[in-house]
């Protein structure tokens, strides 16, 4: 076995997936709340060189009623767009392929059952991210496509169901909010009929004024020193602005006030034409207008310049990190242990005997490559509930894990991970890994399999030398031997290992012990 001695503290690097190549295929979709789109790119000396985009208008946050229920207009709309891109993508193995759901899907009562048919028309998972992550992969994109720079940037991001705002420098954000007004949501619910009055206006100003105030303060203290807006409606705004020939160079307060004017103007939505503004993005323009007038009005902002650089770009940028050492979620995890004080020592013990476990059975058990990281993960969290508690914290430490930001993890990734965590002691629960998405489901049981005997062959909580372990793997069935006479020598590990059939049984594993020869 792999002893873990003074090291511990210094236990960063995970092996990264098969390396990239030049010439390697790489896409990314983004299921926004308004538009979904594709891009493809090809690495290229570290570098996502695009050389195709796809984007539909799918609005499918028009689609989402108050319960929750999406129509069905707009589920037939979004798999038809799904479908395209899937054969636009197809060939691409998985493991360059990344697909995000924001907003919308995030507001579904039934997100899990909108993702399953969402997978079988894209022929790839597809990812709910929190708002916090969201930002942080626009402000990934959108850093890449600036000239570097170390003073403070402030990216804003108004999408079809919610408006990220992000503080940041270089490549790394330092402040991240997420509000729930977005130009589709917002135009609906301040205009409904389509009626377009200067009191409705005032409205629609204060409420999302009121959601701004929130953070504004703190943002103004902050401060930065150029603010850009990406995405479809900051692109559009500044189309207007120069096709009115009011600015060349950004999008200032008074050119707001002249549009929101010309828009009053014409009454109605259905009436709205501006020149620079496309019929597709007409109907949803009010909406995006008040948001950043209000937000310029709330942080003061003096002006603002346009990215053409958006969330899907920060996803490729991400999937690089992904298959590098560059992986924002090892960050994650190492930032959460230090938080909650976790035994750095212990946690490499029962690292190390994971991995010795995990070694003797990937190929049965076909694991990926990739799949070991999660098994890192959870031996470095999960005592994170003994910050809290040590009676249930395996329950604390799955809370915090499933309500936590953490960079770079999607919200189905932080529930296997939760998973995995809350099932490494007592009586597992099935309906845990039952919950989780499909292709989560048997990585979640075997991985469980394997942190539960390592945190049992650890329990002694020190340094000691553990006997050749070997671990067959048959199907379902695990095999493990373990010398007659270490065992007699250890009979509390040898009582907690008959106690843990049946609860491997639970996961639908058998095992067996092989008290063999010395």
């Amino acid at each position: 076995m792999p002893s873990s001695g003074a090291r511990c503290k210094e236990r960063t690097v995970v092996e990264p997936g098969e390396s990239l190549r030049d010439g390697d295929l790489l896409a990314a979709a983004d299921l926004g709340s308004n538009s979904f789109h594709l891009v493809v790119a090809r690495h290229e000396k570290g570098t996502p060189r695009l050389i195709d985009r796809v984007r539909e208008s799918v609005r499918l946050a028009a689609g989402v009623g108050e319960d929750g229920q999406l129509d069905p207009v707009y589920l037939e709309r979004a798999m038809d767009c799904l479908a395209r891109f899937g054969q636009r993508i197809a060939g691409i193995p998985a493991t360059r392929v990344r697909a995000i759901a924001t907003n919308a899907v995030r507001r579904l009562s039934d997100p899990e059952g909108f993702l399953y048919q969402a997978e079988q028309a894209l022929g790839q998972p597809v990812d709910v991210v929190s708002g916090r992550e969201e930002g942080r992969l626009i402000f990934l994109g959108v850093s890449h496509g600036l000239p570097r720079s170390r003073h403070k940037r402030l990216v804003i991001d108004i999408g079809g169901g919610s408006t990220e705002f992000i503080i940041g420098r270089e490549l790394e954000p330092l402040q991240t909010e997420s509000v729930q007004v977005g130009c589709v949501a917002s135009t609906l619910r301040f205009f409904p009929d389509g009626v377009l009055t200067p009191e409705r206006w005032q409205r629609a100003q204060d409420e999302i004024g009121l959601q701004l105030q929130q953070f504004a303060a703190d943002y103004r203290e902050t401060g930065w020193s150029e603010a850009i807006g990406s995405s479809g409606t900051a692109k559009a705004i500044g189309l207007i602005v120069q096709a009115l020939k009011l600015s060349d160079d950004g999008v200032r307060a008074e050119h707001l006030a002249t549009l929101r004017d010309h828009v009053l103007r014409q009454g109605r939505i259905g009436d709205i034409a501006l020149p620079g503004l496309s019929p597709e993005r007409a109907p949803i323009i009010a909406g995006g207008i008040a948001i950043l007038e209000a937000a310029f009005r709330e942080l003061r902002i003096r002006s603002l310049k346009v990215s053409e650089i958006a969330m899907r770009e920060g996803v490729l940028w991400d999937l690089l990190g992904r298959r590098s050492n560059r992986d924002p979620r090892m960050a994650s995890i190492q930032s959460l242990a230090a938080r909650y004080g976790v035994d750095s020592a212990q946690s490499a013990r029962v690292e190390d005997t994971a991995l010795a476990l995990y070694a003797q059975v990937q190929a049965e058990w076909s694991f990926a490559s990739e799949d070991r990281e999660w098994l890192v993960w959870a031996a470095r969290v999960h005592e994170i509930g003994l910050a809290i508690a040590h009676s249930q914290h395996h329950v604390h430490a799955a809370y915090i894990l499933r309500n936590a930001d953490l960079a770079g993890f999607s919200r189905q990734e932080q529930e296997l991970l939760a998973a995995l965590v809350q099932n490494h002691r007592r009586k597992p629960g099935r309906d845990l890994i039952d919950n989780l998405p499909r292709r989560f489901r048997e990585l979640a049981r075997r991985l469980t399999a394997l942190l539960r005997l390592a945190v049992l062959l650890r329990r002694a909580r020190r340094e000691q030398k553990l006997p050749t372990l070997r671990l067959t793997a048959s199907g379902d069935r695990l095999h493990l031997h373990l010398p007659k006479a270490w065992l007699a020598r250890h009979p509390l590990t040898a009582t907690d290992l008959e106690r843990e059939h049946p609860y491997m049984q639970e996961l639908g594993i058998d095992l067996e012990v092989d008290p063999g020869p010395a």
